[in-house]
């Protein structure tokens, strides 16, 4: 089996091949996810601010930091991985994370002080529902990819997705209970309930606790240095 060395190491040609694949396919997927997220961030405030909604507006502040984070991962992916940028970019997620759970707690308070009900917003239901589909496929992809890159920045930003994902669902109910009921106060309390989990993605990431080991490094070598 033909093998390659460089300064992490000495690997087989069907591991280089592979790599680059996993890669590839890793840009793709932020590429796709930086499209939407995008979409979701101008289509969450317009539509928040229109009919004033608190919710709405945060969940489009969401994908802002989501935007944020798919930048991080392709800065990650387009540079030769090793430990020192693995680290530099999960604790850039985590750094999102925080913020996150800042805007989404500051709104959330506001909104039950304010006691203001927003205007009811099919385009937001209808919106919440797309987002809803959307964001666990992206996740979904991002995790298979993290898995076989072996990389926690990565992961992380899975983990965000997936999040996004549930601010979704809690935007869905929040809007619908709003339109049907005149329940104002469904949403805040909902996102409150999100926070220690998004808070705890947000420390682990700051950490940076990577597992020390890349799929591009050699057996028998955490370190990314092959055996001598």
């Amino acid at each position: 089996m033909q093998t390659e060395c460089t300064s992490d190491g000495c690997k087989s040609t069907v591991q280089t091949k592979d790599l680059t694949a996993d890669i590839r396919a890793g840009r793709r997927i932020e590429y796709v996810s930086l499209a939407w997220t995008s979409l979701e961030a101008m289509a969450g405030i317009m539509a928040g601010v229109m009919a004033c909604s608190i919710a709405l507006v945060g969940f489009g502040a969401d994908s802002v930091i989501e935007v944020a984070s798919s930048a991080v991962l392709l800065w990650r992916l387009n540079h030769e991985f090793g430990e020192k940028r693995e680290r530099t970019a999960f604790r850039l997620v985590g750094v999102s994370f925080l913020l996150l759970a800042v805007y989404v707690g500051w709104e959330a308070v506001e909104s039950l002080v304010k006691q203001q009900p927003p205007g009811v917003s099919y385009f937001g239901i209808v919106f919440s529902v797309l987002c809803l589909m959307v964001m666990p496929l992206l996740a979904r992809a991002k995790r298979r990819i993290a898995a076989r890159l072996n990389s926690r920045a990565m992961q992380a930003d899975s983990r965000q997705s997936s999040i996004c994902g549930y601010l979704a669902a809690i935007l869905l109910g929040g809007l619908a209970l709003n339109a049907l009921f005149g329940w104002w106060w469904a949403d805040p309390i909902a996102a409150l309930v999100m926070l220690p989990i998004i808070i705890k993605e947000g420390f682990e990431g700051v950490r940076g606790e990577t597992c020390g080991c890349h799929d591009a490094c050699a057996p028998g070598d955490e370190s990314g240095n092959a055996a001598k």
